[in-house]
């Protein structure tokens, strides 16, 4: 294996693998991030900062998702529809450069969940290494803190497309107003977060132990939300479930 491209988001489990392709391959290793409407700006930013640090070659592709129909309308299997966009353009990428073989984050916790998403890198070919050699989130956590990777401990953070329930459009707005609804309660101290958008009204989920602190906050934060876009803001007391949405098709409990 002297050359692989690693699809790269600047999450937990891509910022392991793209750091451990970089010392195992130096500059035959080469990370590729997805520039488009679901990933955060500042996301964007630190994940290229952190490549920089590490020594990584990072190349970028813009992909404008929501300008694909069978993406935007937004059914249960958006994630198999923007994962097979994004892994065929970096495969094309691939093809240019010369460099045929592309690698994925995923763990060995995501083939116990519901991820269409793995179907897209199954068709097309990308390996998964972490979830070949049976990785777990923890591990990962824990070999990331070994090697002062400083996402080891960082919050789980799917796309924004993520925050719109199955059924209901994406649109630019919607992603936009998200985007902004997170970064307001992040700069509240809030690191563990989703705002999921109902149409008009924004559902914020945190965890158990920041609830009594939101609600300390109730005031502030309708007001500011409200001056997002949103027309109603509530808080889940059930707190923060990563694919909550799911429970919407049937999924998970």
């Amino acid at each position: 294996m002297g050359q692989v491209l690693v699809a790269y988001s600047g999450g937990v489990d891509s910022s392991f693998l793209l750091k451990r392709a970089v010392m195992e391959l130096g500059p035959g290793a080469k990370g590729v991030i997805v520039k488009s409407e679901s990933l955060p700006t500042q996301d964007w930013l630190a994940a290229k900062a952190r490549a920089a640090r590490w020594g990584a070659e990072l190349l970028e592709l813009e992909v404008r998702e929501l300008s694909h129909p069978e993406l935007a309308q937004n059914d249960q299997n958006r994630c198999y529809h923007c994962k097979t966009l994004s892994y065929a353009e970096i495969l094309a990428l691939g093809q240019t450069l010369g460099i045929p073989l592309v690698l994925d984050g995923t763990n060995a916790d995501d083939l116990k969940d519901y991820r269409p998403g793995r179907k897209a890198a199954q068709e097309k070919g990308v390996i998964s290494p972490l979830a070949q050699v049976g990785l777990t989130k923890n591990e990962i956590r824990h070999l990331s803190r070994t090697l002062g990777l400083e996402t080891w401990d960082h919050p789980s953070s799917p796309c924004l497309n993520s925050r719109v329930p199955y059924g209901q459009p994406i649109t630019g707005e919607k992603l936009l107003r998200i985007e902004a609804a997170e970064a307001y309660l992040k700069s509240l101290g809030f690191l563990e977060l989703r705002v999921r958008h109902h149409e008009g009204l924004a559902r914020i989920e945190v965890p158990q132990k920041d609830l009594g602190r939101a609600l300390g906050l109730a005031q502030e934060i309708e007001s500011k939300l409200k001056t997002l876009g949103f027309t109603w803001v509530t808080l889940d007391l059930g707190g923060l479930r990563s694919g909550s949405l799911n429970l919407g098709i049937g999924i998970g409990t």
